[in-house]
């Protein structure tokens, strides 16, 4: 039996919600283990079409399913403020008891550029990553004790208050991250990571400084967990396998930061420029289920706890009906 858990991930960008959690339903059935759902105020190209509310999403992915859940990742400093995502949090963790989990990131202008504010160079918006962070977890802690908290910082101001639908136990919080100084930063004071899956090398990189992070601390980074979102494209053809990743998802060969791209429009402009030889060392495509379970065995064997599968391609019953049965059981660490 494998200690690894292997997820789903829903991308809401491709898929109506209602279709999306019949997806995540079908996947427990076939043996994948809890579900992500991506946070986004609009799809990343015109023609994948679809952009849901998450929160909604995640209530009844929760319902309908039995494993973990949880936004990977939301964004709680700009559409959000932190307040509001703790909120949302307790009340879901009240709900669906060691469930949830809250998976947190330092934002796209793609989702956060809509209310018309100044969009900062990364430096600021991942210190308002941590701020917010640090309110989030103040909230969880002041409420379980019953205590009012307030904050001022560089970013956020919080008046005296406290959830007031607080489960006994916070949920976990993990924090996204692509970058070594991110991942350092986490690793003092977030519960676990996640991160994209892309060079074996990187990865390798992000998890050591993570740990490091951790052990700065005062942390055992063993006891934090580590995620993954691993983007792939399988088809039953080698050839579809390769139009399903150019045509749905080019984000996997683009190897320039994205995080500052406004439009779905202008996102698809620029993948115009995407070839098959930019998806190296980056994104998995193959019509070889073996191929794809021997990537997810490597970073498995990094030492993640979960891996979240993303297949780019529109059909998701028989992708997850080949990987229920042929991949997912050979997984082990």
């Amino acid at each position: 039996m494998s200690s690894i858990e292997i997820g789903y991930s829903a991308t809401l960008e491709q898929f109506a919600p209602g279709e999306a959690v019949e997806f995540a339903v079908h996947a427990e059935s076939r043996g994948f283990s809890g579900v992500m759902a991506s946070d986004h105020f609009q799809p990343w190209l015109p023609s994948q079409g679809q952009s849901a509310f998450v929160w909604s999403v995640l209530a009844a992915l929760a319902e309908r399913t039995r494993g973990n859940f949880g936004p990977g990742v939301t964004t709680p400093t700009f559409r959000w403020h932190p307040a509001i995502v703790a909120q949302a949090a307790a009340t879901l963790e009240a709900m669906y008891p060691g469930r949830f989990w809250l998976g947190v990131g330092s934002g796209e202008a793609l989702n956060e550029h809509v209310l018309a504010q100044y969009w900062p160079e990364a430096p600021e918006r991942i210190n308002r990553m941590f701020e917010a962070v640090d309110i989030i977890s103040k909230l969880f802690s002041a409420s379980i004790s019953g205590r009012d908290v307030k904050h001022s910082g560089a970013y956020f101001k919080l008046e005296s208050t406290r959830l007031w639908t607080m489960p006994p136990s916070a949920p976990p919080i993990f924090v996204a991250t692509s970058g070594p100084v991110t991942a350092r930063r986490a690793g003092r004071v977030a519960d676990g990571l996640i991160t994209v899956g892309s060079s074996f090398d990187r990865v390798a990189m992000l998890l050591d400084k993570f740990d490091a992070g951790a052990r700065d601390g005062g942390r055992d980074p063993k006891s934090l967990v580590r995620v993954l979102q691993l983007h792939l494209s399988w088809a039953p053809t080698e050839r579809l396998a390769l139009e399903n990743a150019l045509l749905e998802w080019p984000n996997g060969g683009m190897k320039f930061p994205k995080a500052d791209i406004r439009s779905p429009f202008e996102f698809e402009q620029i993948a115009r420029l995407v070839r098959p030889e930019d998806f190296e060392d980056r994104m998995v495509i193959s019509a070889d289920p073996d191929v794809h379970r021997l990537s997810i065995q490597r970073f498995a064997d990094l030492g993640f706890d979960r891996i979240y599968l993303h297949n780019v391609g529109r059909d998701q019953h028989d992708w997850i009906d080949l990987f229920g049965s042929q991949v997912l059981p050979k997984i082990v660490r």
